[in-house]
């Protein structure tokens, strides 16, 4: 290994969920459905808000990046999950582990701040809304995404930059099935203590700053729903809360679990399979949640199957 990087590993081994062998192909034909899913159901909800002009709104806009986010973000992974259930050796080299380390952490932190520009958005849609084309004009969503993804950027570039001072001597195998930063800093030979603090600085102003901003944005939501004089209509809308609340109470509850306490062999175990919520559960829950259970989508998906029998039907004809 290039003394640039002053690692002597040239690659890993990844230990996986589990290293019971019976459970290796139920989790792989699970975890590969749960995949299937989770890619078609974001990939669908892409093109739809693409092809449907109705679907052009700031509402929509953060939803197709909370989908093109969720596509990325758990194919940053799952695939070479997926290969470890039915291979022998679950090996990744060290540019491999660290390249997976830095897309997995962009995209997991840019998934915060999409999240909260949702919230931000749901809060001024009903608690101004007189306002809501003025204050959610093109150039604030625009602004939100570039803030975002600046921040996940920065973000990432904190971990890695921190992860590469480390040195790796004899040590390789990591307790997950992906390069976490945790697992890593397990195997690390030198003094993880910069590491740790900048673990915990980091994550901590990426996952406390969003989910407070989050909670409040819900919390004065909640109480606008509370004047509202039908008892449908209030029922519904607390249904839509409440499951909004859940999806983003498991990502940042089972994030923070993970990341903002310190970190042991012992603590990995439970902290692999917290952290299957965050990476394999939310991104399948979040089509489901925030768009297929919206008439507007319902609509947009009416038309636009409407719209492919009408030409398969003029492609038969001619």
């Amino acid at each position: 290994m290039a003394s640039g990087n002053r690692s002597f590993m040239t690659e890993f081994t990844l230990l996986g969920l589990t290293d019971q062998p019976y459970l290796q192909l139920p989790l792989f034909f699970l975890f590969l459905v749960m995949y299937i899913f989770t890619a078609l159901g974001n990939l669908g909800m892409m093109i739809l808000i693409g092809l449907n002009s109705n679907l052009h709104t700031p509402m929509y806009f953060f939803l197709f990046n909370l989908s093109f986010i969720d596509f990325f973000y758990s194919s940053v992974f799952t695939p070479k999950m997926l290969v470890n259930f039915i291979s022998k050796e679950n090996i990744i080299s060290y540019m491999g582990c660290m390249t997976q380390l830095y897309f997995f952490c962009f995209f997991g932190i840019s998934e915060c701040y999409v999240l909260t520009s949702m919230a931000y958005d749901r809060y001024v849609a009903i608690r101004k809304p007189l306002l809501y084309s003025v204050v959610m004009s093109h150039k604030v969503c625009s602004s939100l995404m570039l803030g975002s993804y600046l921040m996940a950027f920065s973000g990432a570039m904190a971990h890695i930059g921190c992860m590469l001072t480390l040195t790796f001597c004899d040590a390789n195998t990591i307790n997950h099935y992906l390069c976490d930063i945790f697992p890593l800093l397990q195997l690390s030979c030198t003094s993880t203590y910069v590491n740790e603090l900048e673990v915990f600085i980091v994550v901590g102003i990426n996952v406390i700053v969003p989910s407070v901003t989050i909670f409040v944005s819900y919390g004065f939501i909640l109480s606008s729903i509370l004047h509202i004089s039908s008892t449908e209509g209030r029922s519904k809308a607390f249904g839509t809360c409440s499951s909004h609340i859940i999806a983003i109470s498991i990502f940042f509850g089972s994030g923070a679990f993970m990341y903002l306490k310190p970190s042991s062999a012992a603590s990995m175990n439970e902290g692999k399979i917290s952290s299957v919520f965050y990476t394999n559960t939310v991104p399948l829950m979040n089509p489901l949640i925030y768009s297929l259970r919206n008439k507007d989508v319902k609509l947009a998906l009416r038309k636009t199957q409407d719209k492919v029998l009408i030409r398969f039907s003029i492609c038969l004809c001619t």
